[in-house]
């Protein structure tokens, strides 16, 4: 997720350029099976693959440079780093503007390396509800994509330290799951304390990510995809660059596919790529081609793999004919249905002496060098956390609709009211601000975030250019074109801003960066220190409630949970991708990432992302005779 503050985007980092390699891929090679991209899903499949048949001759293409070993990548708190102009781990998509967002081009922070959004993202452990998964076979007829299906596979890919013994978790798998190690920092303890004290239906719970409605409505601490040793658990550092000693499995890095090559048959038979100029700016830019004998997977994420459908000859002949690309298969679902989960943070001030992330995201040496120094020495600490430490899923009650509004109404009554698993949307209270803080006063900060889990509005994205990887993406985010979503966030401003306003830390809001209320409304902002527990909530008259519409057309933004562009649906129903994964109209092609997923599911993607890559392995390894 990524914390916007308007229009900013930029993060303070510290550290240097590095020197990028990549493995030289021989001109006209042949490889049994060839991922095109490099992200969470392909370094499970790829890994596993290798794992399971090490004869299995093997190529990943990522676009991005390697991540392995690097400390940018291994130490949770440099997650910030990646969000800066000159990151060379990601990929900035600037969509088009958008009066529902006050003309604004949104911009979307996609993970261009090895491991994707795994090896750069905040670490949240925030796992889907189970209608989600179960709502993927029953309403879109996709056999072996139930919540039967993957909540084993995702316990076998994970060590739960929080509790090993937990239902729903696992206990032996690679990828470690932890509550940091900074410890239990004050500002999700007072959230946690605070929270359901003015919740009194939303109690303490023991586990919001159980797949079952006990998660829901719960104030709970918040697990990480960081190990107990203090490191990012990452794809690729657990399943991809643990093979690496087997020769059949090349991963090359700084390699960014132009298309799929298909014989008369449209049998996939390859694919077109250059090396990256911005990780190799020194290398021969003419693209290369590559055989593949047994299959072509493309996993390039919900941004990249409709672009590589669509420069393949795939997708809609209307766009593709306006860029010049001859159409061999008629797919109009490609780049269609972009989801996001819209977020929308609001920040506060904090007392000067709570400890929160801001020094680490202003890069204070001080604070730099005495994180470094204790992270070094027991792998504990402000480096080995990410400043989110409590958070609740949140569903209102029947009684709370009519506080959200009748632009609610008929979403609730047609997605939400039969799934009582599904929360309307994640709120939590952040230690720190993430976001460029020149020109703030240099104190400490602490933000409400809120996330909707199954936003109504969605966007698209397609290609430019019929060759041409670097062109910008047409793409529209779609982000509050229905007057549901912006609702829905109302309610959560509201929300966060009452538990927020009443923790001990609480010192007043950032006032430039929250609604504009008139000077003498009962909204106004003019508190600088916390309210008693039993104080009257904020009274909002319909000007206030029109000055949160405002404010959060002009600040919210992504949380990077890219979805569904190349969904696993019934042709008719637009979709891209069967629920073995083969694109719809070729053969010995399909697509395992996050774009397949043809309804959003309420969590950060990345566990979406592990479950989508071990199925996928269980598939291919079936399709390929490997015994797993």
């Amino acid at each position: 997720m990524f914390f916007p503050l308007r229009t900013i985007l930029l993060v303070s980092a510290i550290g240097g350029a590095t020197a990028f390699f990549a493995p030289e891929v021989p001109v006209g090679a042949s490889y049994d099976v060839v991922f095109v991209g490099g992200g969470a899903a392909a370094s499970i499949i790829a890994g596993s693959l290798s794992a399971a048949a090490p004869d299995l001759h093997i190529l990943v293409l990522e676009g991005g440079p390697t991540t392995r070993e690097k400390l940018e990548h291994i130490q949770p708190a440099r997650y910030f780093s990646h969000l800066a102009p000159y990151s060379t781990t990601e990929q900035f998509v600037v969509s088009n503007p958008s009066d529902a967002v006050a003309g604004r081009n949104i911009i979307i922070p996609v993970g261009k390396c090895v491991g994707g959004g795994s090896s750069v993202n905040f670490m949240l452990y925030n796992r889907a509800s189970a209608s989600d998964y179960d709502d993927w076979d029953t309403e879109f007829n996709n056999t072996g994509w139930s919540s039967k299906t993957l909540i084993p596979l995702l316990e076998q890919a994970e060590t739960y330290e929080v509790n090993p013994k937990a239902p729903t978790h696992g206990a032996s798998g690679p990828l470690h799951v932890s509550y940091g190690g900074a410890g239990f920092l004050e500002i999700g303890q007072q959230f946690l304390d605070i929270g359901p004290q003015v919740e009194k239906n939303r109690p303490v719970g023991v586990d919001g990510n159980d797949f079952t409605n006990k998660s829901i409505n719960v104030f709970y601490r918040m697990p990480k995809w960081i190990s107990g040793q203090g490191t990012r658990s990452d794809a690729p550092h657990h399943y991809l660059y643990t093979q690496q000693s087997n020769p059949n499995l090349v991963v090359s890095y700084g390699s960014r596919v132009t298309r799929v090559l298909f014989d008369k048959t449209l049998t996939a038979t390859g694919v077109e790529f250059v090396y990256d100029k911005h990780v190799f700016p020194d290398y021969n830019p003419a693209p290369r081609q590559i055989t593949a004998t047994k299959l072509v997977v493309i996993s390039a994420g919900a941004m990249g793999t409709p672009q590589v459908l669509e420069r393949s000859g795939i997708g809609a002949k209307s766009i593709l004919s306006s860029v010049g690309v001859k159409q061999i298969v008629d797919l109009p679902g490609v780049g269609e249905t972009y989801r996001d989960h819209v977020f929308l943070v609001s920040p506060y001030f904090a007392d000067p002496n709570t400890t929160t992330f801001d020094p680490i995201f202003r890069a204070d040496p001080t604070t730099w060098t005495q994180a470094l120094a204790q992270w070094d020495a027991n792998r504990t600490g402000l480096i080995a956390a990410n400043g989110v430490d409590a958070a609740i899923k949140m569903r209102p009650t029947t009684a709370e609709l009519a506080d959200i509004g009748p632009e609610f109404t008929a979403r609730w009554n047609s997605f939400y009211a039969s799934k009582p698993d599904k929360p309307l949307f994640w709120l939590s209270a952040l230690a720190g601000l993430p976001a460029d803080q020149t020109g703030l006063p240099v104190t400490q900060y602490m933000s409400s975030g809120c996330f909707l889990g199954y936003p109504e509005s969605t966007g698209s994205i397609h290609i430019s250019s019929a060759t041409d990887v670097y062109a910008p993406a047409n793409y529209s985010s779609g982000f509050l074109t229905a007057q549901s979503d912006v609702a829905a966030l109302r309610w959560g401003y509201k929300k966060g801003r009452e538990i927020l306003r009443r923790m001990p830390a609480f010192r007043g809001a950032l006032i430039p960066a929250h609604p504009q209320f008139a000077t003498n409304s009962t909204a106004a902002l003019t508190e600088t220190g916390p309210v008693p527990l039993d104080a009257p909530d904020v009274v909002y008259s319909a000007a206030d409630d029109q000055a949160i519409d405002d404010y959060i057309r002009g600040f919210v933004g992504t949380s990077w949970h890219s979805f569904g562009t190349a969904p696993m649906k019934p042709l008719a129903q637009g979709g891209v991708v069967d629920s073995n994964l083969n694109v719809y109209g070729v053969k010995n092609l399909k697509i395992a990432d996050v774009s397949i997923g043809p309804e959003m599911v309420n969590a950060n993607t990345y566990s979406t992302a592990i479950a989508i890559g071990a199925n996928a392995f269980q598939i291919i390894a079936k399709e390929l005779g490997i015994k797993v």
